[in-house]
């Protein structure tokens, strides 16, 4: 029956997250979500430093990797299903790393700390590992042909956003609004692979 419900993992997370990232911008004054970046919450002396990690990333990081295992762990599944877990664990550490190396205060310098510059490939490897589980399905004979037309619609749309987010963070204005969207569209994504696949 554990395993079972660690099916439901991946729907979790995203549930978690949005809720960790709600409270953490409670605390911290005048937060705007749409010209902030998610990670401006545990920056280098920001005043949820501490906090961030520990009710987002690393409990974050813990549904990821065991929704990531859980699929790994599926019986008789292809290698594509197996690569898609794998991804998912992959994108769990990288939820860890970001945590663990906090970006610098302002995500606009052009002098970032050895840490700003971990964070920022976990960064990195966090928008990579939740953009191929989606491809990777495409060519699974195990998913339906709406789930497959689903995963091409939230591919589209996370390459969407991340352009929106590139040419907002370099006009200033809104990136924390694309990145948002970015990471909600994948994360729906997740929720809806975390459903079809109990």
């Amino acid at each position: 029956m554990l395993v079972s419900l660690l099916g439901y993992s991946g729907l979790i997370a995203a549930i978690w997250i949005v809720f960790s990232i709600s409270l953490t911008g409670y605390f911290y004054p005048k937060f705007n979500h749409k010209t902030q970046f998610c990670s401006e919450l545990g920056a280098i002396n920001s005043p949820t430093q501490q906090l961030t990690p520990i009710i987002n990333h690393y409990p974050l990081g813990i549904l990821f990797l065991l929704f990531g295992g859980y699929i790994i762990q599926l019986h008789q599944t292809s290698v594509w299903i197996t690569l898609i877990g794998s991804t998912i664990a992959i994108h769990g550490v990288a939820t860890w790393v970001a945590g663990y190396f906090p970006m610098d205060k302002d995500p606009y310098t052009r002098s970032p700390s050895l840490s700003g510059k971990v964070h920022s490939w976990a960064g990195f490897i966090l928008f990579l590992s939740l953009l191929f589980p989606p491809i990777l399905c495409l060519f699974s004979a195990e998913f339906s042909l709406i789930f497959k037309f689903g995963s091409l619609v939230s591919i589209i749309l996370s390459l969407y956003f991340t352009r929106q987010l590139t040419q907002a963070y370099k006009e200033k204005t809104t990136p924390g609004l694309y990145q948002r969207l970015c990471y909600g569209t994948q994360l729906i994504w997740l929720s809806a692979l975390s459903i079809i696949l109990r």
